[in-house]
């Protein structure tokens, strides 16, 4: 059976950010990701997690300038210093948490650039090899235009082949289904053949980004068939909910954690 995480960014926000932890466990979540965790101490959040008896399936890498308009810095040339120093942050977090996996995101960069390309390829290579010294994966995302225009990596098909071509056993692909849907489709398929190479699931319906129970997509087939190709890993609930966070679990209730 999955095992859902609760998106701490996108769900619950009815709560600071510290008790959605607890809020989440008590709506029966296992686990909790989310975007960033670096405004809060990190003592603060694996306290959180212990009391909770809650694991951490995932949170991303600094971002840079987010507020700027930033989404990632891999891809841009001349940041590789400072993404070296955010790599060290972010693993002060990882080693509180006990997370096994961290995203990197790419930044606003024209894939068919080569400087662009060529510091992207360097930034995952550093990344991954950092991170595989202490046992955690490194999972690329791509993201769609819409959502998120510019962005670097949005094909699936180049994230393959990154992946392919890298050889790196921790590099990974973070297989959103929301992203797949808008700029491919074929969910079911590409399941089949990328789950070999996927480290984190995420969900939400299409085309509104809302809880996973309707719209263009099947998800009680797709967890089905997700279990049915021995996925084992976590699946991350990052959806916006229509209304109150609570309400809007009934798709859950089945995997809840009694």
């Amino acid at each position: 059976m999955p095992v859902f995480a609760a998106n701490l960014t996108m769900m619950f926000n009815e709560w600071t950010f510290l008790d959605r932890f607890d809020a989440a466990a008590d709506a029966g979540f296992a686990a909790v990701e989310y975007l960033f965790p670096y405004e809060a101490a990190p003592e603060a959040i694996a306290e959180r997690l212990a009391r909770n008896n809650l694991q951490q399936a995932l949170f991303n890498l600094p971002p840079g300038d987010w507020a700027a308009g930033e989404r990632g810095i891999a891809a841009l040339p001349g940041r590789f210093d400072a993404l070296k120093a955010d790599v060290e942050r972010a693993l002060d977090y990882a080693t509180a948490t006990g997370v096994r996996r961290l995203h990197l995101m790419a930044g606003i960069a024209d894939p068919r650039d080569e400087d662009a390309s060529s510091s992207y390829r360097r930034s995952v290579a550093y990344a991954a090899g950092r991170l595989a010294e202490k046992g955690i994966d490194l999972v690329l995302e791509p993201i769609n235009g819409r959502n998120m225009p510019g962005y670097f990596l949005n094909d699936f098909g180049a994230a393959e082949t990154l992946i392919a071509e890298s050889g790196l056993a921790n590099l990974k692909l973070q297989f959103d289904i929301y992203h797949r849907q808008i700029i491919h489709g074929d969910v079911t398929m590409a399941l089949r053949r990328l789950l070999p190479i996927t480290g984190h699931i995420q969900i939400a319906s299409v085309p509104s980004r809302n809880e996973p129970d309707g719209e263009e997509l099947n998800y009680s087939y797709l967890f089905g068939e997700i279990d049915r190709l021995g996925y084992d890993g976590f699946i991350g609930c990052e959806y916006i909910p229509r209304g109150h966070t609570l309400d809007g679990l009934g798709w859950f209730r089945p995997f809840a954690r009694s």
